[in-house]
């Protein structure tokens, strides 16, 4: 089976807080057909998202696809409120690089 990186396939993916303890994460692709293939390919699933992350899908607040934008969006619970001592990236703006190497099938 052939596969592509996320970061090929996808026109935007990134991360950004989504209050003090949530990061969203957003995954916009260019057309619908490569949005279509990339969501029945199983490859981002709830699931997925917590395998990728090493965490529960418990931490996983939400997980959609939106068809008229061409996206899938979800959201994570943070391990510690953003900007308290500990807190690797105050802004959750670097949470996304995981994705890029997420290898989904193109056939």
């Amino acid at each position: 089976m052939k596969t592509a990186k996320l970061a090929s396939l996808a026109k935007v993916v990134r991360s950004k807080n989504a209050g003090v303890d949530k990061i969203t994460f957003d995954i916009i692709f260019a057309d619908r057909g490569t949005y279509e293939r990339a969501v029945r390919s199983g490859a981002i699933t709830r699931a997925a998202v917590a395998r990728l992350y090493g965490i529960p899908e418990a931490r996983i607040s939400d997980f959609v696809t939106f068809d008229p934008a061409c996206a899938i969006k979800f959201t994570l619970y943070r391990d510690r409120p953003s900007g308290s001592p500990g807190d690797p990236d105050i802004f959750g703006a670097q949470q996304y690089a995981p994705l890029l190497d997420l290898e989904v099938p193109i056939d």
